[in-house]
């Protein structure tokens, strides 16, 4: 069965297709959603047969670590532990295209830490469609970034990602074409960033 296609305003989000959107997840969709980075693969955090099937898409275990998509920093310290130092360097490069790996809270599923380390990745993206979807629902996605098995880029055109997977999600949120580029990682051990991967996000606040 094909999924719902919905083409949103990038820079005004209309709010009865966000709703919409919403519920789709609520009722444990799988969503295609864009990013500041590049379109991702997002249920929500309770809904394990839905992450099940973002894994089968994407050819990964069931292991790999999902990150969490967050509105703000008052949601990432629900899910994540850092000292005022690591915060106030979150809150001055916030939103943007990094992704966090933190010490994970007891609140984080087991099922998405890493379980060795016991750490969560955590992004606050910088894009208006997700914003107002992550307000909607008032609460955070899991996601993780659309890359198809055999590809080494993440997908970034809606039309196309219908063509490919339209049958295995529920719906894509047409957002545009993006320029995608992975964001910028950063592992904080003992409260001390380590850039791990450089990408779209300023690697520079982030050097010791």
């Amino acid at each position: 069965m094909a999924c719902e296609f919905i083409s949103v305003h990038p820079d005004n989000p209309q709010a009865r297709l966000i709703k919409k959107i919403a519920d789709i997840l609520r009722n444990g969709g799988v969503a295609v959603i864009p990013t500041d980075s590049a379109y991702a693969l997002c249920c929500m955090l309770e809904e394990k047969n839905a992450m099940e099937r973002i894994a089968r898409i994407r050819q990964i275990s069931k292991h790999h670590n999902f990150t969490l998509l967050c509105r703000d920093l008052s949601e990432l310290s629900t899910y994540a532990r850092f000292d005022n130092t690591v915060f106030r360097l979150l809150k001055n490069n916030t939103p943007g295209a990094y992704t966090f790996i933190l010490p994970a809270t007891k609140e984080v599923p087991r099922r998405m830490m890493n379980e060795k380390r016991r750490t969560i990745g955590l992004r606050v993206p910088k894009n208006a469609i997700l914003d107002a979807l992550i307000g909607e629902l008032d609460e955070c996605l899991m996601s993780c970034t659309l890359i198809l098995p055999g590809e080494e880029e993440p997908e970034n055109d809606p039309v196309e990602i219908n063509n490919k997977i339209g049958k295995l999600v529920d719906v894509i949120v047409d957002g545009g074409v993006l320029n995608s580029a992975p964001t910028t990682v950063i592992r904080f051990e003992d409260d001390m960033p380590i850039i791990r991967r450089i990408g779209a996000g300023d690697p520079a606040p982030f050097e010791s």
